[in-house]
């Protein structure tokens, strides 16, 4: 009970980061503002160094950390295929973990995670960041409170241009590295939190461009559990303003397009995202009346700090995860529905 108490009153927590490539080296910056880098946890020379030019201990596994000292969190930032272990050991250790997307490479190991974790109360966050935007968090309670009506369609745009440079990493161009996986489930994510969990799924993808093993576009029909219907497109092989991250300014490395990538249309009005626009006939709601456009006020602090912030507060016994490992799971099992679907044709119900 004492050391309980004694990490209620703490004011910062102490948190350690597993990986340190790209999204991990983002997590260490934003760890060492919002709370205490206990350490990073990696076992390349780079790594080392990137811990030595924070201030912070490097050990190069977790085992290694946990002999020396314990935190009080750890970020799993580590490649796709070591999240199931690196959580497994995070929960033998009793230790509070923040997983990236997506938890696992299937949705059988995610399972066994997500249990694991449950059965052993240690509480398990995934990193879907977006949905600690406050334009998704206001976005959701303009949806909640009746404003457009009950929701009947959705629209989603994640169209983008990855540069040919950035295939000669030979496994981006393998299965499993397509814009699927690594883009839309984040896409996916955001529309399970506005419109609901997703009941069925029909794909097509194609790889026409480049032809490389990997899918480089795909449309998607979703039809949500409260029967609204959703349609959703995905490539990383257009020039075009239309993606989250050329719309949210949530990471300056991406121009600012001033467009929206998401339309959710109801009974009683539409709300474009990330610009929150909504449309409503003033008066009668009808094609031939007057429709007019009103701008909902939002702030826009970074998305990775405030996860950062919440993950702390998780990690002391402060709050409850919002986006729990068993919503990480259930939007896994939507991604691993568009490829079967895509894969062998026709509609995937998901369970």
């Amino acid at each position: 009970m004492a050391e309980t108490g004694e990490r209620q009153v703490r004011r910062k927590a102490r948190l350690a980061v597993m990986g340190a490539g790209l999204i991990g080296k983002r997590h260490i910056e934003h760890v060492a503002r919002e709370a205490e880098l206990a350490a990073v946890v990696d076992p390349s020379p780079a790594a080392r160094a990137i811990a030595e030019a924070h201030g912070a201990p490097w050990f190069p596994n977790l085992a290694a950390l946990l002999d020396d000292r314990r935190p009080d969190g750890v970020i799993i930032a580590t490649p796709n295929q070591l999240h199931i272990e690196n959580g497994l050991e995070c929960v033998a250790a009793r230790l509070p973990m923040l997983v990236e997307k997506p938890i696992a490479d299937d949705v059988a190991s995610a399972e066994t995670l997500v249990a694991t974790a449950e059965e052993a109360g240690v509480p398990m966050l995934v990193g879907h960041h977006r949905r600690h935007n406050p334009l998704i968090r206001r976005a959701r309670e303009e949806i909640q409170s009746g404003r457009i009506g009950t929701v009947i369609a959705v629209h989603g745009m994640c169209w983008f241009c990855k540069p040919d440079d950035y295939f000669d990493v030979q496994w981006r161009r393998q299965p499993g590295a397509g814009p699927v996986f690594l883009n839309l489930i984040h896409d996916i994510d955001l529309l399970r939190y506005l419109c609901g969990d997703v009941a069925s799924v029909q794909a097509l993808e194609s790889n026409a461009i480049r032809g490389n093993p990997v899918e480089e576009t795909a449309g998607i029909l979703l039809r949500f559990r409260n029967d609204a219907i959703g349609t959703v497109t995905v490539s990383d092989s257009i020039v075009a303003p239309w993606s989250w991250e050329l719309t949210a300014m949530e990471n300056p490395a991406y121009p600012r397009t001033g467009q929206s990538c998401y339309l959710i249309g109801g009974t009683h009005g539409s709300l474009s995202i990330p610009d929150l626009g909504i449309w409503r006939n003033p008066g009668k709601r009808s094609w031939w009346e007057p429709i007019e456009r009103q701008s909902v006020a939002c702030g826009t602090d970074d998305p990775l700090a405030l996860q950062i912030r919440h993950f702390a507060d998780v990690a002391l016994g402060r709050a409850s995860p919002l986006v729990s490992g068993r919503e990480g799971l259930e939007t896994l099992r939507v991604i691993a529905a568009v490829k079967e679907a895509a894969r062998r044709g026709g509609l995937v119900e998901i369970g």
